[in-house]
């Protein structure tokens, strides 16, 4: 027999097609949380549940939702994104740049941003992939050098004076539904399309899952690697658009810690970190978890100190619950 028949890639790395249950078992977790937390807040004041709050959380989760859902594609192929908070400052005050200091057009500038955040990409995949340097290190490099060009760029002052679209962006709404949330559900249509329903998006759960025997299977695996960070990267780069819309201005101190809060809804969702599983269903209710949380504990008028450290607990519980469910993984194979 040859490599490629003795070596396939692991069968449980990739999601089930066609299954009969739209959740399952971890996104079902996740979705009861959710209500708790909702209700929850909701009893504790009446505010909560009121449309404006309501749409305030829908722009915050287009925020954290699209960088979470970036990541996990990194993730899903084994590696990790620690610098899309800082690309989300930097592409922020990059279109700003661009639209008030450069004078061009504002869509335009957002376009140019936008292939600024692939080629922040394209430069973490090559550095994983060709040079060989742990996607730990090259995001972490990343995650400096991106933010103090943001302050570079700026000087430290906001860059204010964006064109109207930026404003319209963040500000219109549809069925008083804020666009920022329609672009999340449909960001998400897309990303479950592409994962679940062709033939390279379930290549990057191969890989994920084993990486040298999807190499021997003729997957080639430093594309789709390198694939996943300019999808995170890109993402990364759209959110700091919809921040600068949303302040209508070009701040480079955004976006601190953000990559924390990716990483969590990614793995509150049922994002594996060792690669190779996990639904973007999950990831969208993960996302819906903690901007719930956040905005609970904002109305209740929490300590931002406190809410870091809730943040952390949630972290740890959601990091612990994986490495749980990967032993029993392991164990049920064994």
């Amino acid at each position: 027999m040859t490599a490629t028949q003795t070596e396939p890639a692991p069968p449980d790395t990739v999601p089930e097609r066609g299954g009969p249950s739209f959740l399952r078992g971890k996104e079902i977790g996740v979705v009861g949380a959710v209500v708790v937390v909702f209700a929850v807040f909701a009893l504790g004041n009446a505010n909560f549940a009121g449309l404006s709050n309501l749409q305030t959380m829908g722009v915050d989760l287009a925020q954290y939702g699209l960088l979470a859902l970036g990541v996990s594609f990194v993730i899903i192929t084994g590696g990790i994104d620690l610098s899309v908070g800082s690309v989300v400052a930097l592409s922020g005050v990059w279109s700003a740049w661009l639209n008030v200091h450069a004078g061009l057009p504002d869509v335009v500038a957002i376009a140019v941003t936008l292939v600024t955040g692939a080629a922040i990409g394209l430069v973490h995949g090559f550095s994983v992939t060709i040079l060989g340097v742990p996607p730990f290190v090259t995001t972490l490099v990343t995650l400096v050098a991106a933010r103090g060009a943001a302050l570079a760029l700026t000087q430290g002052f906001p860059i204010d004076g964006v064109g109207a679209t930026f404003t319209s962006v963040a500000q219109y709404r549809i069925a008083a539904i804020p666009v920022p949330a329609l672009l999340f559900v449909g960001a998400c249509v897309l990303a479950w399309f592409f994962l679940e329903r062709t033939h390279v998006g379930r290549q990057l759960y191969a890989v994920g899952g084993n990486a040298e025997a999807s190499r021997l299977a003729g997957i080639r695996t430093r594309r789709r690697v390198v694939l996943a960070y300019v999808v995170s990267s890109v993402l990364a780069s759209a959110v700091g658009v919809l921040v600068t819309a949303r302040l209508t201005v070009g701040q480079p101190s955004v976006a601190t810690g953000w990559e924390l809060n990716a990483i969590a809804a990614a793995v509150i969702g049922g994002i594996s970190l060792s690669g190779g599983v996990g639904r973007v269903i999950g990831v969208a209710f993960g996302a819906i978890l903690l901007v719930c949380i956040n905005s609970g504990l904002v109305i209740l008028h929490v300590s931002p100190y406190y809410q870091q450290i809730v943040l952390g607990a949630v972290l740890a519980v959601a990091v612990v619950t994986d490495r749980l469910r990967a032993r029993r993984s392991e164990r049920n194979q064994s």
